[in-house]
């Protein structure tokens, strides 16, 4: 298979509507991204246009299952926002710190829990989506790029949650995450999106490092106090 088949054939039967939104959908996302690595609250609202407008595209396929969990990522998004909001001294950055053992530990409850109730969104997936002819419910319709969205939306979660407490570890899970969506989105035929995550892989790797040196030059205690 070639570069024209993996990243172009996909959006021969697409409107120029939906590859200008999803465009715009990876560009928002892009930008989200670039503020986080810088500290900036702008992390939030670019996200949060990024998230609603992937809203309007899967329910434009009538990917309903999807739909919601990019429902659930906006609805996360305005918590980070608060949070960062409520912590920063100039309304636009914030401090940030390592990950205390309580927060591990929540971090761990918070990725099974995701895992079943995703899981259970996957179930009635065929229910949702449109797309499915004689839909029944069941994890029987579930191939390798859904169990592996299953995992990558857990592991997104957490990441999520870690950055609203400005926690440095949460790059590792966006690390993790993005890495694993590269070959997944591609095989949905989102080769925008699949490239917008391979790009994400590298500037999460960057924040990473962005974020722990910032705290060794603070000279913050790898053992942070749970908050």
């Amino acid at each position: 298979m070639n570069l024209h088949d993996l990243f172009l054939k996909p959006y021969e039967s697409y409107e120029t509507s939906q590859i200008v939104l999803e465009a715009a959908a990876a560009l928002f996302g892009l930008l989200s991204v670039f503020f986080s690595v810088r500290k900036n609250i702008w992390v939030y609202p670019t996200g949060i246009i990024s998230t609603v407008l992937y809203v309007y595209i899967l329910h434009q396929f009538g990917l309903w299952g999807d739909m919601l969990i990019n429902v659930y990522y906006s609805i996360m998004s305005v918590y980070g926002w608060i949070l960062w909001a409520k912590s920063s001294e100039d309304h636009i950055h914030v401090n940030v710190s390592w990950t205390a053992k309580k927060e591990w530990l929540f971090s761990a409850v918070l990725f099974a829990v995701s895992l079943f109730l995703i899981t259970v969104v996957y179930y009635y997936k065929p229910l949702l989506d449109e797309v499915s002819e004689n839909p029944a419910a069941g994890l029987q319709h579930l191939d390798w790029a859904n169990w592996l969205d299953v995992l990558t939306t857990a592991i997104f979660l957490v990441g999520m949650w870690l950055m609203a407490k400005r926690k440095i570890e949460n790059w590792i899970f966006w690390i993790i995450g993005d890495l694993i969506c590269v070959p997944m989105m591609l095989y949905k035929g989102l080769g925008i999106t699949s490239v917008q995550y391979l790009v994400f892989t590298v500037m999460a790797y960057i924040g990473y490092l962005e974020w722990k040196n910032g705290a060794v030059r603070a000279d913050i205690p790898h053992k942070s106090s749970s908050e």
